[in-house]
């Protein structure tokens, strides 16, 4: 699995922990890493590791860093909203508000993911589940959070 199939597999994730109670969300993951024909897809595509006890660690990791950002949610949704001029995070789409969460996760607590590479794949993965307008609201709201954090460090 390449990193964009795992961002796009944990981006599924925070999409649909984006419809429950916090409660609920950990129990709505497990259901969907229990469905089959969803992993054996996600095994095929992981073709380069080599035995199924360590596809499996590689979902479970994944699912483990979708969890992770569930858990600050409302923390990266104020860091969101305080640059989202005209937007709050309560109007924008659930696609597009999986997308900055999971791309300012990146930008902020994974220092092996460049901004730019995560500002890149989340306006790419807009492109294929957000609407017309999504890669373009996506690229300026991150861009906006990046030139806030250069300017904090």
């Amino acid at each position: 699995m390449n990193q964009r199939q795992k961002r796009e597999f944990v981006f599924q994730q925070l999409f649909i922990g984006d419809f429950y109670e916090a409660g609920e969300v950990a129990a709505q993951l497990n259901l969907f890493l229990e469905d089959e024909d969803l992993l054996e897809e996600l095994r095929e595509e992981a073709l380069s590791l080599p035995d199924e006890a360590e596809k499996d660690e590689n979902l479970a990791s994944l699912s483990r860093r979708a969890s992770a950002i569930l858990a600050i949610r409302s923390e990266l949704d104020e860091k969101i909203d305080a640059v989202a001029t005209g937007w709050r995070t309560g109007r924008m789409g659930r696609v597009e508000l999986a997308l900055l969460r999971l791309a300012l996760y990146e930008m902020e607590y994974d220092d092996s993911v460049p901004y730019r590479v995560a500002i890149n794949e989340a306006v790419e993965l807009a492109k294929k589940y957000g609407g017309d307008d999504a890669p373009s609201f996506i690229n300026a709201i991150l861009g906006k959070l990046a030139r806030t954090q250069e300017e904090n460090e």
